[in-house]
């Protein structure tokens, strides 16, 4: 299946692009999606989301077809073919 993710912000920078088709198996989760992208992106992409950790840092945000992960099952939502994903990090500090 084919997942439409878009980068936003800062996750733009690390990867050099603003959207890209990413191919997965059926049935993947968003967990599977977020660390075939940190492995394939790096570091940087890293520092958002710790796939050892399977953890996202609080500023970085993720949503499936305009619904915030955290609204559904979170990393562990099953994504479907043609789903639109936005990731981006949120700007901190003062």
């Amino acid at each position: 299946m084919k997942v439409n993710v878009h980068y936003i912000s800062l996750v733009k920078s690390y990867t050099n692009k603003s959207r890209e088709e990413i191919t997965l198996n059926e049935g993947a989760s968003m967990e599977q999606l977020l660390n075939q992208i940190a492995n394939s992106y790096g570091k940087q992409f890293k520092e958002e989301y710790d796939p050892e950790k399977k953890e996202m840092k609080s500023t970085f945000v993720a949503m499936i077809n305009g619904v915030l992960i955290d609204q559904l099952k979170g990393t562990s939502t099953t994504l479907k073919n043609g789903d639109n994903i936005i990731l981006m990090a949120l700007m901190t500090g003062g």
